[in-house]
């Protein structure tokens, strides 16, 4: 009787397999910690649909692992859906806008049904208040992730490392 073998989490799967695999590739636990703090801050681009260009861009430009950010792109859209009321909302308070009007109902069927720049026009200003707050939490993002992920990246490549005997 063989047994069957033991069905791995979802995150483990997507995610902390991939990171063990770079870390026995040669990539450094200091450069998969950058990657995923960066990818983290890239893939919370407050407009829907941009994400996957936007990490490209920057992961060739950083040197970044592509598919590393890709699959952390993906992993975190559910958060990514949420962050984007959350930036509008906190841009509207930065910007002291009191007769806020972003409503989600409306922008899918302004964007589907009107010119363009009927859109632009409605929802211009939105788009505004949400990169004024993604553009301030990017400061602080990047190097909570990266000096928090750093360490149990440092230990998981240990633990990778052969033991000498």
């Amino acid at each position: 009787m063989t047994d069957s073998p033991v069905p791995c989490s979802f995150w483990k799967r997507r995610l902390g397999d991939p990171i063990l695999a770079l870390l026995s590739h040669g990539v450094t636990p200091d450069k998969i910690s950058a990657t995923l703090a960066v990818g983290t801050a890239v893939s919370l681009f407050p407009f829907f649909g941009l994400t996957t260009l936007f990490n490209v861009l920057v992961g060739l430009k950083l040197r970044m692992n592509q598919p590393l950010l890709q699959a952390l792109n993906y992993l975190i859209t559910p958060l990514h859906l949420i962050m984007i009321f959350v930036y509008v909302r906190i841009g509207e308070t930065i910007w002291n806008v009191d007769d806020a009007h972003f409503n989600l109902k409306e922008l899918l069927s302004t964007f589907q049904e009107k010119p363009f720049g009927e859109f632009l026009e409605r929802f211009g200003w939105t788009g505004i208040h949400a990169l004024t707050a993604w553009l301030l939490s990017v400061p602080v993002i990047i190097p909570a992730l990266y000096y928090s992920l750093r360490p149990l990246m440092r230990k998981l490549a240990s633990l990778r490392r052969p033991k000498s005997t």
